[in-house]
C-alpha cells in the first residue's frame, strides 16, 4: 500500500456510503485500478456489495458502523448526499476525507444550494425561501404562476414536488407544508434539460465531460444523448459554469449539474450532486475515462487526463420491468452495453440498469434502443 501525503494508490481501501449503482460503478472502476473497497448500507449484498470486499450491514446514520468503516478504510467517499453529516465530522480523525463537508451541507439543501448559485452570480430561477402558510402566501405573491414547491431535503426524481398553477393549488400545498423547509421555484419555459460532468482534484486540476441532452418521464431521466445537441456556445458556456462551481465549491471529486436551456440558448443551474450522476453513465464506453474513475482519481490525490469523446453515445435508463425486456432482448443487439444493477427486486419506475449505445451517428443510436421508449 502507498500512503503519501500526497496520494493513495493500490492496495489501499476505499470506503463507500451508499451501496447502490452509483457505488457499484465507482468500485467496479476503483477495483480495475487495484483498490480494495468497502461499502456501508443497509440492504445486505447491495448493488455496490455484490463487486467489493466486504459490506457493513447498517443504517447510514450509525455512527458504530461508520466508525467501523473508517478504521477499515484508507478514503471515504459517498454515492448520495443524503448522508448524516455529524455521523462524517466524528470520523475525520480516523480517515482521509477529500471531498468537504461544505459540498455535502450546500447540495443536499435546495436553499443552501440555490443562495450558493446566487451568491456566485451563477445562473439560477427566482426563488424564495418556505417555512410556514404565511411563507408560502408571501412566496406565491413574489414568485407568481407557474411556479414549483420543492422540499429543501430529500426529494429525487420528482418526489416532494408540487406544481402551483392557481390558489387552489396553493390551498392544497398549505395542507403539505408540516413545518418542513420548502422552496418555491419560478417555472421557466425551456427548450431542453442537459447537464454536465465535472472533475476537480485538490491541485485544482479541472476538467469537464462532454454536454448531455436528458429526457425525462414522469420526473425520472429515461434518456441521455451525448453530445447534446446544441449551439457550441451552450457547451463553451456549460463548461465555463462548470469550471466556476468546481472552484468555488472546492470540489474534490465529480459533481454532476443539471440545466434548463431556455429558447435564447442561455443556461440556468437546476441542480447540483456532490458525486457521479445518472447522465454521466455513458461515460464508460463514449470516453477516454469514466466519470467513476475520474471520481477515483480525485479523492485518491491523482492527475487527470484530458478528458475526450471517442464515440457519439446514446444512454436509457431500464426502469421496472424494462430490465425484463433487455436481458430478454440482448442476445440479438450486440451493440448494446448492458449494465445489469443486480439489485434483488424489479419495482415498476425503480432503476434496475441502463443500456448505453455508441457510434458515430445519434440518430442511428436512438434506433438501436428504441424498443424502450
Amino acid at each position: 500500500m502507498t500512503n503519501s501525503n500526497d496520494f493513495l494508490t493500490s492496495p489501499s481501501t476505499i470506503g463507500i456510503l451508499g451501496g447502490g449503482q452509483l457505488g457499484q460503478m465507482m468500485a467496479l472502476s476503483a477495483k480495475e485500478m487495484g483498490y480494495k473497497v468497502g461499502i456501508l448500507d443497509p440492504t445486505p449484498k447491495s448493488p455496490a456489495a455484490q463487486v467489493s470486499d466486504f459490506q457493513i450491514v447498517a443504517e447510514y446514520n450509525d455512527k458504530d458502523a461508520l466508525k467501523k468503516l473508517a478504521e477499515k478504510s484508507d478514503v471515504l467517499t459517498y454515492e448520495f448526499e443524503n448522508v448524516d453529516q455529524d455521523s462524517i465530522k466524528d470520523v475525520q480523525n480516523k480517515v482521509l476525507i477529500p471531498q468537504k463537508l461544505n459540498e455535502l451541507s450546500i447540495t443536499s439543501h435546495r436553499k443552501r444550494e440555490k443562495d450558493f448559485l446566487f451568491n456566485n452570480n451563477l445562473p439560477v430561477v427566482n426563488y424564495q425561501y418556505v417555512n410556514n402558510v404565511d411563507d408560502l402566501k408571501l412566496a406565491v405573491d413574489i414568485i407568481g404562476f407557474p411556479s414549483i414547491l420543492k422540499t429543501c431535503e430529500g426529494g429525487y426524481d420528482g418526489h416532494d414536488q408540487i406544481d402551483l398553477n392557481d390558489q387552489e393549488d396553493v390551498i392544497k400545498a398549505a395542507e403539505k407544508i408540516n413545518g418542513r423547509e420548502w422552496i418555491l421555484e419560478q417555472k421557466v419555459n425551456f427548450d431542453k434539460e442537459i447537464s454536465i460532468m465535472v472533475a476537480r482534484n485538490k491541485d485544482n486540476q479541472i476538467e469537464t465531460f462532454p454536454l448531455s441532452e436528458n429526457i425525462h418521464k414522469h420526473h425520472i431521466l429515461h434518456t441521455s444523448i451525448v453530445p447534446a445537441r446544441v449551439d457550441d456556445k451552450v457547451h463553451k458556456n456549460a463548461e465555463k459554469v462548470a469550471q466556476k462551481i468546481a472552484e468555488k465549491l472546492e470540489l474534490i471529486g465529480v459533481l454532476g449539474i443539471e440545466f434548463f436551456l431556455l429558447p435564447n440558448d442561455e443556461i440556468i443551474v437546476n441542480e447540483l450532486a456532490p458525486r457521479p450522476h445518472n447522465s454521466g453513465h455513458y461515460t464508460i464506453e463514449a470516453c477516454n475515462i469514466s466519470q467513476f474513475e475520474a471520481h477515483i482519481r480525485c479523492i485518491c490525490g491523482l492527475s487527470l487526463p484530458k478528458i475526450t469523446m471517442d464515440h457519439h453515445s446514446v444512454m436509457v435508463n431500464l426502469l421496472g420491468d424494462n430490465l425484463t425486456l433487455a436481458r430478454n432482448e440482448l442476445k440479438d443487439n450486440p451493440a448494446w452495453h448492458l449494465h445489469d444493477y443486480g439489485k434483488a427486486e424489479i419495482r415498476p419506475e425503480r432503476k434496475m440498469g441502463h443500456i448505453t449505445v455508441v457510434g458515430d451517428s445519434i440518430e442511428d443510436l436512438l434506433k438501436e434502443v428504441k424498443q424502450f421508449e
